[in-house]
């Protein structure tokens, strides 16, 4: 007969004697180790599963020197964007048997580097999505975190896979389709000094601008939230732009809804582009025109390659590059000197 400990609580040594083991034998079954004979294993599962017991996480923890549990970093969880990562990381790591731990810097990059050493001596792993801080701190932190995986960053410390979108591209894209639909006159209004995407989307108009010399492109202050965007709307009619690249999508929603409280129609008066593609981007009236980024896919990778270094495993593929999609939908459209062309 099988009795509880003083605490109640079925033990190591319960299981041990239901299964006629060692406690080191049954230790070995529960953390996983494969060296243990098949048949004995197996006795050793079905005592525990009869007896319901349950391994002490923290005990656990301490035998093993891992906790089971990763990290991430985000610059503002509010943003639908981080939020997809998240949910992609969480998901993929769960079918591991990891949880996520979750830091959120609420934009002030200052906070990140103590936020990144807190989160890693709780936990096996890191990833760092979109992080602001300098090139120069990044450098100088990244070797203390590892394992970890970047995420719109990259770093020169060996074995950190970077995951980065190619923001520059999908810019341009954006740029290239309100030209096409006869726009000269376009303001980007900027994301957070600080990103690194913000700076990848400005190279790439410089090459836009190159390009397009005949093409008026103002850059305007912006941020990346919805009151950035609506805060925007007296900055960008005085721009004289008809054709609008935001930061993201949210900016860009901002701004419509600024944009309609003003009388000014979208896209008949102004062409509104977004970028990231969030679950929201296709609902919006008018539905917006934007730069798709997988960004589910980002989180799940992210786990495949931190899952690679916690398990030192080769890593064939140390890093991603992804190109978003071009989505054209409703806010987009002919310029008014265009439309009157075709309809006057």
């Amino acid at each position: 007969m099988v009795r509880k400990s003083a605490t109640g609580r079925i033990g190591i040594a319960d299981v041990a004697v239901k299964a006629g083991v060692s406690h080191a034998t049954v230790s070995r079954v529960m953390n996983g180790n494969y060296t243990v004979d098949p048949e004995i294993a197996s006795r050793v599962r079905a005592a525990a599963a009869e007896l319901k017991y349950q391994p002490n996480p923290v005990g656990r923890s301490l035998a093993l020197g891992k906790t089971d549990t990763i990290g991430i970093v985000v610059p503002d969880l509010a943003n639908p964007t981080f939020q997809a990562i998240l949910r992609g990381l969480s998901r993929a790591a769960a079918q591991d048997g990891y949880r996520v731990l979750i830091a959120d810097s609420f934009e002030v990059s200052s906070e990140e580097a103590i936020l990144a050493g807190e989160a890693r001596r709780r936990c096996d792993g890191l990833v760092l999505c979109a992080p602001r801080m300098t090139d120069a701190e990044l450098e100088e932190i990244a070797p203390s975190l590892h394992p970890l995986v970047l995420i719109n960053r990259t770093t020169a410390t060996t074995g950190v896979p970077s995951l980065v979108v190619d923001y520059g591209q999908g810019v341009q894209d954006l740029a290239e389709h309100l030209v096409e639909l006869g726009h000269t006159r376009l303001a980007f209004l900027a994301g957070p000094p600080r990103s690194a995407s913000n700076g990848m989307r400005l190279q790439g108009l410089e090459t836009f601008k190159t390009a397009h010399p005949h093409v008026d492109v103002t850059m305007l202050e912006g941020g990346s939230d919805f009151d950035t965007g609506h805060e925007a709307v007296d900055a960008v009619l005085e721009s004289g732009a008809t054709g609008i690249l935001a930061f993201n999508d949210l900016v860009a929603m901002g701004l419509m809804s600024g944009l309609h409280e003003r009388g000014i129609n979208v896209p008949g008066d102004m062409s509104v582009t977004g970028f990231d593609d969030i679950p929201f981007a296709k609902y919006t009236t008018p539905a917006l025109t934007t730069a798709a980024v997988p960004i589910t896919e980002l989180g799940e990778q992210a786990w495949r390659q931190l899952r690679a270094l916690i398990r030192k495993e080769e890593n064939d593929a140390p890093g991603s590059r992804y190109q978003p999609r071009l989505e054209v939908r409703s806010s987009s459209g002919p310029a008014r000197a265009a439309r009157t062309a075709v309809h006057g």
